[in-house]
């Protein structure tokens, strides 16, 4: 019987001491809960959670779900149509290409020097045709000696070479050696796929006689591709670049400018003689840019290096295309540059400004809030 009593008792302990725990987890519970800035987290993570799209979702009824997934299969049948209307639009930029094509030759042998633009053809009004016309009475004084240079001079100097020292996502990749050679660029030509084939577009640089090459011509093809990714269709943005070919330069002797040669010493491991050798590496030029990396054709994933390597291969293939190739003159004398940078500037400024605006609204309702 003594022993049932003190297990009796030692269970009354027991209970007794939960419910003093309880009641002191209550009491603290209710102190915290009674601090204002515990409840104002607590109601700042409620706001939070509710305004999360994907909580929201999850608390529609059922039918409603179901009827949002049918209207992402129509989003996914509006991709599709998307795709057409840039191929469609691709089929355009070829047809338009081929009215371009005239105005560029007349652009290349005015740059060349094999042909003179007529008094009419070189008729152009400057913004600063006042100060223009003041600097050429100063000129008039040494109008002899320009003649005589000018007799010497054909077409239009350095045109591409001058382009690329002009536009920075070139310069950077154009050594000292390679200066000498793009010299001798006399043309940039973009041309599309024919019709009925897979999209793509190319870059063909016209080379004059060097003694670096023996090709007139080198190329660079970027194949596109214009469908929905079938896991991801909800991405697609219009044509991407999905890989590129180069074409092989036909070096001269010596002059391969991609590759430099070192020389490495080797010790014998038996007889300790040691010898030279001489061995070739890759080399920082523009010229690699005919050589580029290649897309796994299985698919394989790839380093972020590399990534990041094909990635501004295509956009310096997108911007000869779209930009450099069409507006050339205006990248020669930095008149698409300054354009460029204003555009930048505008748009950051443009940020500034609203950030302003958002935090004048901020305030203005702290100061009509009757609770602050």
């Amino acid at each position: 019987m003594a022993d049932n009593s003190k297990t009796e008792d030692a269970a009354s302990d027991s209970v007794e001491a939960a419910k003093n725990a309880s009641n002191k987890k209550e009491k603290l519970s209710d102190q915290v809960m009674q601090n204002p800035q515990v409840l104002a987290a607590l109601q700042d993570r409620l706001d939070n959670t509710a305004l999360t799209p994907s909580s929201y979702i999850e608390t529609l009824p059922k039918a409603v779900k179901r009827r949002i997934d049918a209207l992402k299969q129509l989003q996914v049948k509006c991709a599709h149509i998307e795709a057409k209307f840039y191929e469609e639009v691709h089929d355009l930029e070829r047809k338009y290409a081929a009215l371009y094509q005239p105005l560029f030759d007349k652009r290349r042998e005015f740059i060349n020097g094999e042909a003179e633009p007529t008094d009419a053809e070189s008729e152009w009004h400057s913004e600063n045709e006042e100060e223009d016309k003041l600097a050429g009475d100063l000129k008039n004084v040494v109008v002899i000696e320009e003649k005589a240079e000018e007799a010497n001079v054909k077409g239009i100097p350095d045109f591409w070479f001058t382009i690329f020292r002009n536009v920075d996502m070139l310069s950077e990749l154009v050594q000292e050696y390679d200066e000498p050679i793009l010299k001798h660029l006399q043309d940039i030509k973009v041309k599309f796929s024919e019709p009925g084939q897979p999209m793509s577009f190319s870059l063909e640089f016209h080379f004059g006689p060097n003694d670096y090459f023996s090709n007139s011509v080198l190329t660079k093809t970027y194949k596109m591709k214009s469908e929905p990714d079938k896991t991801d269709p909800f991405s697609f943005e219009g044509p991407e670049i999905v890989d590129c070919e180069g074409c092989t330069i036909d070096w001269k002797k010596g002059k391969n400018v991609t590759v430099k040669t070192i020389k490495k010493k080797q010790k014998h491991k038996g007889r300790g003689t040691v010898r030279t050798i001489t061995k070739q590496v890759p080399n920082d030029s523009f010229f690699n840019f005919f050589s580029p990396m290649k897309v796994s054709a299985d698919g394989e994933a790839l380093d972020e290096d590399s990534e990041f390597t094909l990635a501004a291969d295509f956009e310096i293939g997108h911007f000869f295309r779209e930009r450099i190739v069409p507006r050339a003159v205006l990248y020669f004398t930095g008149e698409a540059i300054e354009d460029d940078d204003n555009f930048e500037e505008d748009e950051e400024g443009e940020e500034e400004e609203l950030e302003g605006e958002e935090e004048g609204e901020e305030e203005e309702d702290a100061e009509s809030d009757p609770k602050v």
